[in-house]
């Protein structure tokens, strides 16, 4: 009797680690979606003519989910530092699951701590846009130089529309 239920036990432990092995597996590998180069730079490529048909020179600047440009473009006459805002406002997207508006009425609203602004990399104005589709951050849109953030963001907004078809999944 003793032997069948030693056996028995044993039986119980391999049965146990036999049915954790896959779900250990499972842990030790991440899937994610990511965007594509091509939908990046089309995102961008409207973007910018958005605004120049509205008579703005901006820079555009299109990340992946973690934060790393996969397209930037700019106009020949904007100034110096739009490049960089418009990476920046990405970020922002990126880092506070918010759109960069949405973020800098937060911290006005007291929502968020101010401090938070003080972060590298970090603005507190409109004009840059998170991607996400089918419950997946894909990435974040940022766009510099029109005369507003707000002017920024429909020219961010449109980009973004322009690839919403090809991003449902």
């Amino acid at each position: 009797m003793k032997s069948l239920l030693q056996w028995s036990s044993r039986l119980i432990v391999l049965a146990a680690f036999v049915t954790a092995v896959p779900s250990l597996a499972q842990e030790a590998v991440v899937t994610y979606k990511s965007l594509a180069p091509d939908a990046a730079f089309e995102l961008a490529r409207v973007a910018l003519q958005t605004c120049r048909t509205s008579g703005y020179q901006v820079a555009v600047v299109v990340m992946d989910r973690f934060g790393e440009p996969l397209v930037m473009l700019r106009d020949r006459f904007i100034g110096l530092p739009a490049p960089t805002i418009a990476a920046n406002k990405a970020y922002t997207s990126l880092s506070f699951r918010l759109s960069s508006g949405e973020f800098a009425k937060a911290i006005q609203a007291g929502q968020l701590s101010a401090g938070l602004a003080n972060t590298s990399r970090v603005v507190t104005l409109a004009g840059g846009l998170l991607i996400e589709a089918g419950g997946s951050v894909l990435g974040a849109v940022g766009v510099a130089g029109a005369p507003g953030g707000d002017k920024d963001e429909d020219c961010a907004r449109a980009g973004l529309e322009s690839i919403r078809d090809r991003l449902e999944f």
